[in-house]
Formats: structure tokens, C-alpha cells, sequence
């Protein structure tokens, strides 16, 4: 699955919901999913791991869904060289 598709499926299940939250409560949203990466990070957990990298990417794209990115086209900058050096 295109990095598209899938910020597409989650537009397609949660768009309304999510812009009725808001860019600041779902914000928080993602930040608590973060914080449970972490978790799993630190307990070396791989199940647990894998499952939370999704859930974080999930929250991102509907950060990104609600604030009009596409996220395919924002990381563009990566792959076609545009990209100098690290900040």
C-alpha cells in the first residue's frame, strides 16, 4: 500500500470525526501514541513495536488529513534529492 493510499483510507474512516476534534485535541492524540512507541521501544517489545510505529503513523495522517497535507507529497523532498543535508 502507497503511503497515499493509506492516508486516504484513514480520510475515508475518520475525516469528520478528526475535524470536528480539531488539530489540537488530535494533536494530543498523536503525542500519546508517541509516548506508547516509546514504551515499546524501551521493553524491546516486537509485537508491541510494530503496532505502535502504526498506530503513531495512523495518528500523523489524520494530523495531516485535517490540516490539508498529503503526506506522500511532503516527503517528496526526501526521494528526489531536494533534501540537503540534516537539521
Amino acid at each position: 500500500m502507497k503511503i497515499s493510499e493509506f492516508q486516504q483510507l484513514i480520510a475515508k474512516k475518520y475525516v469528520k470525526r478528526d475535524r470536528e476534534r480539531g488539530t489540537s485535541a488530535t494533536f494530543m492524540w498523536f503525542i500519546e501514541e508517541v509516548g506508547e512507541l516509546a514504551t515499546a521501544l524501551a521493553n524491546n517489545d516486537q509485537k508491541n513495536k510494530e503496532e505502535e510505529f502504526a498506530d503513531v503513523f495512523a495518528w500523523l495522517c489524520t494530523l495531516a488529513n485535517i490540516n490539508d497535507v498529503n503526506i506522500e507529497e511532503a516527503i517528496s523532498k526526501y526521494k528526489d534529492n531536494k533534501k540537503k543535508g540534516f537539521k
